[in-house]
């Protein structure tokens, strides 16, 4: 069985448009690499936003912008954010689905709680054998066309990489998260999300990072009225 072109890695908003991140086989603005692309990142707390009701938790708005070194943004960048409360539960499991068209993935990544699952249907014209050897999750489902099996369940947290046995060039990426919120770089390079006040570290993750990058961590203090802006 043939490994999959592309490194295994280990994380996935789930289902986001397909045009939210760049093909496989395009190359980011100038050619650039990620492993070089992510040394500038940008964490901006724009303030509190007020409780909608009395006694519920006030929240701020947390925009994370990750640019690449010559400051052009990085579309497509995976964002987790955990929080450091003892407390703290994951987002709840969802069904996702990851379909097979044209030879390949659709979409070709996927940000998914723990514990979530995810279909895998073939709606192309030929068959497709699916498979990952990623550490997170290894399996590998049967030569077949349509929607022929259950869906695959996704326990532990990490990058799944997954290739398929009969099309060397399909690639796809699951990115299983424990984090309460997570999401995706936009055109511009970023994202944003309304987030409880407290400590929180915040990950940014990217297909093309390679192995010396992994993924680039900070840890952020959120409360009421803050205007913080990390650079790394």
């Amino acid at each position: 069985m043939r490994p999959p072109a592309r490194r295994n890695t280990g994380f996935a908003q789930a289902i986001p448009p397909r045009a939210a991140f760049p093909a496989r086989h395009a190359r980011l603005p100038g050619g650039y690499r990620v492993a070089a692309v992510l040394l500038a990142w940008l964490l901006s707390v724009i303030g509190a936003v007020p409780a909608a009701v009395s006694g519920s938790v006030p929240t701020a708005s947390v925009t994370i912008t990750v640019h690449a070194s010559d400051g052009r943004p990085v579309p497509g960048a995976v964002i987790t954010v955990h929080s450091l409360a003892p407390d703290a539960r994951p987002s709840a499991p969802i069904k996702a689905v990851m379909d097979q068209i044209n030879r390949a993935f659709d979409p070709d990544l996927l940000i998914i709680p723990v514990g979530s699952s995810v279909a895998f249907p073939n709606s192309d014209t030929v068959s497709h054998q699916i498979y990952s050897f990623s550490p997170a999750k290894r399996f590998t489902l049967p030569l077949y066309r349509g929607n022929q099996f259950p869906p695959v369940r996704f326990d532990q947290a990490g990058i799944v990489t997954l290739g398929c046995n009969i099309h060397d060039e399909m690639v796809g990426y699951l990115v299983v998260t424990d984090a309460q919120y997570f999401g995706r770089t936009d055109a511009s390079g970023s994202w944003t999300v309304d987030i409880a006040r407290g400590k929180y570290r915040v990950s940014v993750w990217h297909p093309r990072m390679n192995d010396d990058a992994n993924e680039l961590e900070r840890e952020l203090t959120v409360s009421a009225g803050d205007r913080v802006t990390h650079e790394l």
